[in-house]
């Protein structure tokens, strides 16, 4: 038997509502789970002034694991703990060949800049998504003079599946590829995963891994889900990612989230 000490869960499509909101039900939840002393933090892709805000909501003062793992910061004072950007030679290869397909890029420099090459509808509809400002900068190849925190590309999921086939046997090792969303894959640092920010987390409070619980839906989920002592899917996720759980949800969204946390975490030990 063991008791969870630290849960981290994703944001989009698991912590949150459809309409992209906290419940009160998670809020609740969230609350009664850090009364009784449990680590709870937000893991998520979205940039670290994206994430901020839930965090402020649900009234964390703890590291956030943003960028998909990139950068793990203070939600309360700003503290950087870790930061791991995608070396800048990988990145401009990988603008060039996305170049080549016409594909939508988006850009994140240190400081919580997005930026992009120009003004595009997917550009538009991630920014209104993000809640944030995005900058017109031009041509990525010109204008990124410093390793940026990752890339990520817009386009159509079969597009974005024969990309990704083709370059993860190519920089094996030296980016970390997948998807975030159906329409969106992300390049970072090798390291940036969610599941080693999990595992510096889990080292910084002295929690075993066992004790840690990880809750999420998509493709870059999966290496927070593995180490996780208990990785918990939700139930609207795809089902290759539900495969990879030792828990799946009957709810959906936040309700999923609350009902992990009521079942593993306040109703005591897991087996």
């Amino acid at each position: 038997m063991r008791k969870i000490k630290l849960v981290a869960v994703d944001l989009d499509d698991t912590l949150l509502s459809r309409d992209l909101q906290i419940t009160d039900r998670v809020r609740e939840a969230v609350a009664a789970v850090r009364a009784a002393g449990v680590h709870f933090t937000i893991s998520t892709g979205r940039m670290y002034l994206s994430a901020a805000r839930f965090a402020r909501e649900l009234g964390l003062d703890v590291p956030l694991i943003t960028y998909q793992g990139a950068l793990v910061k203070n939600a309360c004072s700003g503290e950087v703990l870790l930061y791991r950007p995608l070396p800048l030679v990988y990145a401009r290869e990988i603008i060039a060949r996305v170049h080549q397909l016409g594909y939508h890029l988006n850009g994140y420099l240190e400081g919580d800049r997005l930026l992009v090459e120009r003004d595009t509808p997917e550009g538009r509809r991630y920014a209104a998504f993000a809640g944030v400002e995005a900058e017109l900068v031009g041509d990525f190849l010109e204008y990124l003079d410093r390793d940026p925190i990752k890339v990520l590309a817009i386009a159509e999921e079969h597009r974005l599946d024969r990309l990704r086939e083709e370059l993860v046997p190519l920089y094996r090792g030296k980016v970390h590829v997948s998807k975030s969303k159906p329409h969106f894959l992300e390049f970072s640092h090798p390291r940036a995963t969610k599941g080693e920010a999990l595992a510096y987390l889990a080292g910084l409070y002295g929690i075993k891994r066992e004790e840690t619980m990880a809750v999420g839906d998509s493709y870059n989920d999966l290496e927070m889900l593995d180490y996780a002592g208990l990785g918990v899917v939700v139930a609207n996720a795809r089902e290759e990612i539900k495969q990879r759980a030792d828990y799946v949800t009957e709810a959906s969204y936040g309700d999923s989230v609350v009902e992990a946390l009521e079942k593993f975490v306040l109703g005591g030990t897991v087996a």
